[in-house]
């Protein structure tokens, strides 16, 4: 059986949902589950990975490592690698994932696969599924002589259960090596919104250019506000300037799966559907009866999204104060 090491995110004092859904996952494929957990909360967010299936913690909470930073991050993971030999890795395909773990492949001449959709593991066999193509297609990756097997899984693809708050872990703090910085962290700027990340909300309510202007966009915040979502956008009302490029749902902007997508003029360009073709349920709202997205959507409504959504907004409010 598989020993594998799960890389996890955590904000504000909490695991990620995306962590919880690779620990759990791991639970049930392996008796051996390593978390790997950086940060000066790490040894209490360890406590937390022990609810959702890990085994084992091993930390790095040294004073250099609360903020992200590659090369030193990439150390670290090549010595967890060195004390566990883990034969699989996972993490989420994050914005830190993406960028952190095909230079760790590298160094530790692992395979890897991103951006994955599914994953079998049978003892030390791996394969994960991913889309191409913008979605059109997907293919199955095995790896092959690989001694290390690295997989970046998107956000909100696998279940997750009730944590068991019964469970305690061993924790061991992972001393890593001092290494000379070829880049220098001068300044963290923190975003304005305190709102959960596009790629982890369980519900997502998106605008496009159907909206005619930036203000409407306060009909999806007072939505989203109801329904306890995050507001997502296509890629013409950022071109455009009406929101920033943090909230572009798409190809070229942020992939989710939430539980329940609402999408508010939005045409259903192939490059906004690659975005968000993995969402359970599709709920499209638009005035052009032929758009596109009304063909990948589980419902559709033709209509005016200012008389709609103050009406959509009231029955949810009503639902669910019930």
């Amino acid at each position: 059986m598989s020993k594998i090491l799960v890389f996890c995110e955590h904000h504000n004092g909490q695991l990620k949902r995306s962590s919880q859904e690779l620990l759990q996952f791991a639970k049930s494929n392996s008796s051996d589950v390593i978390a790997l957990i950086f940060g000066k909360e790490a040894k209490s967010i360890a406590a937390q990975t022990a609810y959702h299936g890990a085994t084992t913690a091993l930390t790095v909470s040294d004073e250099a490592y609360v903020s992200y930073n590659p090369e030193l991050y990439t150390q670290a993971i090549q010595e967890a690698y060195a004390k566990t030999q883990a034969t699989v890795l996972l993490a989420s395909a994050s914005a830190t994932g993406k960028d952190l773990f095909p230079k760790a492949a590298a160094r530790l001449n692992a395979g890897i696969v991103s951006d994955a959709t599914s994953l079998e593991i049978n003892g030390a066999s791996v394969v994960a599924k991913k889309p191409l193509f913008a979605g059109k297609c997907f293919a199955n990756h095995a790896f092959s002589n690989a001694s290390l097997q690295i997989v970046l899984m998107r956000p909100n693809q696998l279940p997750v259960a009730a944590p068991d708050t019964s469970k305690t872990i061993t924790i061991e703090e992972l001393s890593v090596t001092k290494i000379d910085l070829k880049v220098l962290l001068k300044e963290i700027v923190k975003g304005t919104s305190e709102k959960l990340d596009l790629t982890e909300a369980n519900i997502v309510v998106s605008g496009g250019r159907g909206l005619k202007e930036a203000a409407n966009f306060k009909y999806l915040d007072e939505l989203a506000q109801v329904l306890g979502a995050t507001v997502g956008a296509s890629r013409a009302v950022v071109d455009a300037g009406w929101v920033p490029h943090s909230m572009q749902v798409g190809q070229t902007g942020k992939t989710v799966a939430p539980t329940l997508y609402i999408a508010v003029g939005i045409s259903g360009a192939i490059q906004h559907l690659a975005g968000m073709t993995g969402s359970k349920v599709i709920v499209a709202i638009n005035t052009d009866a032929n758009a596109p997205i009304f063909q990948k959507s589980t419902y559709g409504i033709v209509g005016d999204f200012a008389d709609i959504l103050p009406k959509l907004t009231e029955e949810f409010k009503r639902a669910l104060h019930k």
